[in-house]
């Protein structure tokens, strides 16, 4: 589906691959759309260890907001000017502290929703349902029913900045997916994961910590929640508790099941859940330079999901493959 978007736009917008180099930096359409896409990409990453342990988080938008929110309070909103023409730049709190206090906030929820998952054995989907619904409030409260704006140009690299030439947003996606990737990938916590997923009893039974690493899987998914939140409130320096991470819940879980990670749990995959979530992007980035109407974004997109959800299904494939059934063994 990606090529698919990807070609449409090669044959109708010829300088859709065209890359430029202006100050050092790079831009373009694909840059915009990998630069756009960051924060769901990392959401992403981290919803796919939730669901692959069966369960699903959708207050990870309310999370978004929270972090954006506590990091704006921190550095304050304050505009001040230096010499009389200059914005100088200040902060109530140093930008190390800042960093660390919203991810830590963000951790911590995440620990909320996995206890009340794994220690009280509530349905996923109910307990997050809670801070989702909470959430918003929470960042309201934080600030003040207000958009805080950020007059701190330090804090504006981590969604706005450039490392040789590149978003610096990009070079935090590559850090979590690596952290993940080796994590799941190059020790037994990745087995684990899928085994709590096909059957969390025979998991348990086995020997396998599964409350604690459901609890962990939580806790990593609002962490991953909360670094898309400060890339979020940089890139439009300031923090919305309003509408500040809005329906990034749905997308998240969106780019998950397009790629290719099932919603009953089991076996995952963190690069095709980046490969849904630039779908969804390009999808997006498509639909406006195409002209149709913003409002007719979300029925388009709905249309594609439904489509590639048909393609994945095993009946679809096998009947496209033309597959013989198979044959049941003799007992």
């Amino acid at each position: 589906m990606l090529g698919l978007l990807l070609l449409f736009n090669l044959v109708n917008n010829p300088g859709f691959f065209a890359v430029t180099v202006k100050d050092g930096h790079l831009y373009g359409s694909v840059v915009d759309i990998l630069n756009r896409a960051s924060p769901l990409m990392i959401i992403a990453m981290g919803l796919t260890l939730v669901i692959a342990t069966r369960g699903i988080d959708i207050s990870v938008g309310a999370v978004v907001a929270i972090s954006g929110a506590v990091a704006a309070a921190l550095i304050g909103g304050e505009l001040v000017l230096s010499g009389g023409t200059g914005m100088a730049d200040v902060t109530q709190v140093p930008l190390p502290l800042v960093l660390c206090s919203a991810l830590g906030v963000a951790l911590a929820l995440g620990m909320w929703n996995g206890a009340l998952v794994s220690l009280l054995g509530m349905q996923p989907i109910i307990a997050t349902l809670i801070l989702l619904v909470t959430g918003r409030g929470i960042a309201q409260l934080i600030t003040g029913g207000q958009i805080l704006t950020i007059y701190y140009s330090p804090y504006y690299v981590i969604g706005n900045g450039f490392l040789l030439g590149v978003p610096v947003a990009l070079f935090i996606v590559a850090g979590v997916g690596a952290v993940l990737g080796l994590l799941t990938r190059k020790t037994a916590l990745g087995l684990f994961i899928e085994a709590i997923g096909i059957n969390p009893v025979a998991a348990r039974l086995t020997g396998i910590r599964a409350r604690s690493i459901t609890f962990a899987c939580y806790a990593v998914c609002s962490l991953c929640a909360g670094i898309a939140g400060l890339i979020v409130s940089s890139n439009v320096k300031s923090a919305d508790g309003n509408n500040a991470g809005l329906l990034f819940e749905l997308d998240a879980i969106l780019a998950v099941v397009l790629g290719g990670t099932s919603l009953s749990g089991g076996k995952f995959t963190l690069a095709g859940s980046v490969i849904g979530a630039l779908t969804l992007q390009t999808l997006t980035t498509t639909i406006y330079a195409a002209g149709v109407p913003p409002e007719v974004n979300l029925v388009v997109k709905a249309l594609v999901v439904f489509l590639v959800s048909i393609l994945q299904s095993r009946k679809v494939r096998d009947l496209l493959g033309k597959q013989r059934p198979r044959r049941v063994g003799a007992q």
